[in-house]
């Protein structure tokens, strides 16, 4: 653990013992599931060149974001490689200075592409944190201390078949339950357990093919439903009982169901590298839903793209417009009616294919994680991108189609970002001054 410049160290030793005041990131897509960031008193101007750290910690290789609340940061790694043997590690660190609290550590034996560490940002469910590894071990620790309560291998307990890139969704907690992805034989594509003690609770679907998306519920006027969407097609369940609601066949080549879906009201937004674009309109009573519109491509090429096909970045999807990076880097806006194109910039991003960043609201402003490191507030709008400040977070440090990159989305929290690469996890304070 490394700790930056000398007034940045008493602030955090002050953090030590006064209140941390400030939203969590407790899981995917932030405290609401939604990707946006609530807190007031943001910088609304970057400094430029290099972000200063609060405190940067060593880490090993991964694609998973932190997770971030009670003033704790968990953070899931790979360490020890040897060949496609290695340990993945669950680590938790102190959100004020970047001490390491405690770490659990289990060997893997990578058979997927990219055996760069787990994909799946920890859920963090009061006295407990839930991780899922790149090969399928989920794992149940305490919070505090890290002991595992209980486990499971989606191998050798549900006979999984691995997607080629590796186990990514994170799984969801629905009051008692924690449901997620499991992929398993005999109807076990999703998989409810007991959050306290592993036990099943039930279990639904069946597909050759697990896909990357996790499980999210939405409500429809007074109907929760669970959306699961699958290579196959996006499946609505009972999120109590795991009995399917109503089915959208939706074939995804490549099995690249990546993006979380997107809510305004009763519809509901999807997107793909390949296939493009989905729109549904979902009722309530009785549960169903209908296709409004959907992209006529299933070409990634930039020149045959007609909407947006997203590899793995959530679109904003605000109610009349849709902004999101297409499959080669290009961030699009969408008439979110038709999903027609209204405009298009490499400005916030590169040209290439898989070319990805993270998009994040906040107030009438998004906070943009870029491939390259780069922070960046804009102003997304129906007539363009409106850049409003640009900073280097965090270096990348993995090659990817002869460009180095950072895959991994940052948690916004406690008036700050905690982002990560294969070699530090830091935290940058982004409170006005």
């Amino acid at each position: 653990m490394r700790l930056v410049q000398p007034v940045l160290l008493v602030a955090a030793l002050v953090g030590l013992t006064a209140p941390v005041h400030g939203d969590d990131w407790p899981q995917w897509g932030g405290p609401h599931h939604d990707g946006v960031w609530r807190e007031k008193g943001i910088a609304e101007t970057l400094p430029q060149g290099q972000l200063p750290r609060m405190w940067s910690t060593p880490t090993g290789e991964g694609y998973a974001g932190p997770a971030v609340a009670e003033g704790r940061v968990y953070i899931t790694d790979l360490i020890e490689r040897k060949a496609r043997d290695a340990i993945e590690r669950i680590r938790s660190l102190d959100a004020a200075t970047g001490q390491v609290k405690w770490e659990q550590k289990y060997p893997v034996s990578y058979s997927i592409d990219y055996p760069a560490g787990p994909r799946a940002t920890p859920v963090i469910d009061g006295p407990r944190v839930y991780t899922i590894g790149a090969m399928g071990d989920l794992l149940c620790c305490d919070a505090a201390n890290g002991e595992v309560l209980w486990k499971k291998s989606f191998q050798t307990d549900f006979d999984t078949v691995l997607p080629i890139w590796g186990m990514a969704a994170s799984p969801y907690v629905d009051g008692d339950q924690l449901i997620t992805l499991v992929g398993g034989a005999k109807g076990a594509l999703v998989v409810s357990f007991d959050k306290s003690t592993g036990n099943e609770r039930w279990r639904a679907l069946s597909d050759k093919e697990i896909g990357y998306c996790p499980p999210t519920i939405f409500t429809f006027g007074k109907s929760r439903q669970l959306i699961v969407w699958h290579p196959r097609s996006v499946t609505a369940l009972d999120p109590a009982t795991g009995k399917q609601l109503w089915d959208i066949p939706w074939a995804i080549k490549a099995g690249l169901c990546v993006p979380t879906p997107r809510q305004f009201e009763n519809r509901l937004l999807f997107t793909s590298f390949y296939n493009g674009s989905l729109m549904l309109e979902v009722s309530a009573d009785p549960p169903a839903a209908k296709i409004l519109w959907k992209g006529k491509s299933n070409s990634e090429q930039a020149s045959r793209t007609d909407g947006l096909h997203s590899i793995m970045s959530t679109p904003i999807f605000d109610g009349k417009n849709i902004y999101g990076v297409c499959s080669y880097g290009q961030v699009r806006g969408l008439d979110a009616s038709n999903g027609k194109r209204l405009w298009e910039t490499l400005e916030a991003t590169g040209d290439g294919r898989w070319w990805n960043a993270f998009f994040v609201p906040q107030g009438d402003r998004t906070f943009i994680h870029n491939e390259q490191g780069d922070l960046i507030i804009a102003k997304l709008a129906p007539d363009g991108y409106h850049e409003l400040s640009r900073a280097k977070l965090i270096e990348p440090t993995r090659l990817v189609m002869n460009r180095m990159t950072i895959w991994s989305h940052p948690a916004f929290a406690m008036k700050s970002v905690f982002a990560r690469n294969d070699e530090e996890i830091i935290r940058v304070d982004l409170s006005a001054k």
